[in-house]
């Protein structure tokens, strides 16, 4: 899926049903430029600060599904209003960012967008905000179970210790120990090490 702006009236078949009109006053508050992108494993959103002719910009991967989507839009949102409050003389993910973070998530708990597993997820993530959703490993893995092919994907956790999968790019790589809450895995081509999230999506060789 190429980057793109989205329509407005199209906004709703990526959104939790109820959370249209929510999102659409953020938008128009801030004048933010929406555009929806193709999957980016590690990287769910993004988000770009005014400056000189260009409005406020947020980038939203469009395989989410909508209540990924929601809180990754918020996520960004936070990154907005704390420029507007601060500008760049902050932490990008300091105690302002999760100040703003954890109040527009308690908003939208309080207006019933999120089904009861997602709500307690977030209610343990609003104590203390991860500097990513990917990061947030117990609130991903509830996202997750809201996807249309939940029963279908393969993650890193689910790959046998010492055997092999690959990602994009056709790069494999082997199953080695999980170190704290990441696994490190050895790149068969050239013999590195990297660590991955167990919520990574891999395939597996057939």
């Amino acid at each position: 899926m190429p980057k793109q702006e989205v329509p407005l009236t199209g906004l709703t078949r990526y959104l939790p049903e109820g959370s249209y009109d929510l999102v659409i006053d953020y938008i128009f508050q801030y004048k933010i430029e929406l555009t929806v992108t193709r999957k980016r494993n590690t990287l769910l959103g993004d988000y770009r600060s005014k400056t000189g002719d260009k409005n406020h910009r947020i980038s939203v991967n469009g395989n989410l599904n909508p209540y990924n989507f929601l809180v990754t839009f918020l996520h960004e949102l936070a990154h907005l209003l704390t420029f507007e409050q601060y500008g760049h003389r902050i932490q990008p993910h300091g105690k302002e960012w999760k100040a703003q973070y954890s109040a527009l998530l308690q908003k939208a708990i309080d207006r019933h967008l999120f089904p009861a597993p997602i709500v307690e997820a977030l209610k343990q993530s609003i104590r203390n905000p991860g500097a990513t959703t990917c990061g947030d490993t117990a609130l991903l893995r509830v996202l997750k179970q809201y996807d249309d092919n939940a029963h279908q994907l393969v993650h890193v956790e689910d790959v046998p210790p010492g055997a092999l999968f690959t990602i994009s790019g056709n790069r494999v790589f082997k199953k080695g120990e999980k170190v704290r809450t990441r696994y490190k895995c050895q790149e068969v081509s050239n013999g590195k090490w990297f660590l991955f999230n167990g919520l990574y999506e891999v395939e597996l060789p057939r």
